[in-house]
């Protein structure tokens, strides 16, 4: 790496450093191109010239933030595998630190709730991973009654649901129980233990297979292919009652 280009990196590390902390201590009202330039000690063509404008800034920020917090999250998902912890404790445990965070950060949850952004945030798609990993681990372990795809999916709606109403909340005023009953009421609708479920046991075994199924060394990958397709199939037809 070259001396300006070295030089270069450092001072979008301070800019974005900077306007990080502008953005959770006074919120995006308060990261302007001078707020920002001031407290970083630059010029404010400088910003203009490494982001462009206000918005290519936040997105670096939301970007910088998420992505310290996603590393951290893949972390705690590796050591949770190590350890063989039980994957629904440890798919809680990170349902809990999700909330925490967003709660913790409005501004940058509300920044990353434009699905548009959130499409191009390469930090975002990495922590969805994460909670698929999680998931994924669910599914390995036969207690998933539903895909991996509706379970995730299911799981950041409301997780999403949950922050957006506490946020929407005065802060002497909310509920702080109401993200633990949404997450109770998530697993009645995903996990095999749940009660009253017809055919769950037939579909986690499904579910399960299919998790495995990609790692079926003895099958062609074209077969592997084949084998997934039918078990998604399975998976996405409910199961005959009465």
């Amino acid at each position: 790496m070259s001396e300006v280009t070295d030089s270069r990196s450092r001072t979008r590390s301070r800019i974005v450093a900077v306007a990080a902390r502008l953005l959770q201590q006074e919120g995006p009202a308060a990261v302007t191109t001078r707020g920002v330039a001031e407290a970083a000690g630059i010029q404010a063509p400088t910003i203009y010239r490494l982001f462009g404008d206000k918005d290519g800034l936040l997105d670096a920020v939301a970007e910088h933030v998420m992505a310290e917090y996603v590393s951290a999250k893949a972390a705690t998902v590796r050591a949770a595998s190590a350890a063989d912890v039980d994957p629904v404790d440890d798919l809680r445990v990170g349902w809990q630190r999700q909330i925490a965070f967003g709660l913790a950060n409005p501004a940058l949850f509300r920044l990353l709730s434009d699905p548009d952004r959130v499409l191009l945030s390469p930090a975002a798609q990495s922590g969805k991973r994460v909670l698929e990993t999680r998931v994924h681990r669910i599914a390995a372990a036969g207690r998933l009654r539903v895909g991996e795809r509706h379970a995730v999916d299911l799981i950041q709606a409301a997780g999403i649901g949950v922050i957006q109403t506490l946020l929407g909340t005065p802060a002497d005023d909310r509920d702080l129980g109401l993200a633990d009953s949404m997450f109770d009421a998530v697993l009645g609708q995903i996990l095999t233990d749940a009660p009253n479920r017809a055919g769950g046991a037939t579909t986690a075994a499904v579910v399960a297979f299919r998790a495995v199924a990609p790692d079926l060394d003895a099958l062609t990958a074209a077969e592997r292919e084949l084998l997934t397709e039918w078990l998604d199939r399975a998976i996405d037809t409910p199961p005959a009652t009465g």
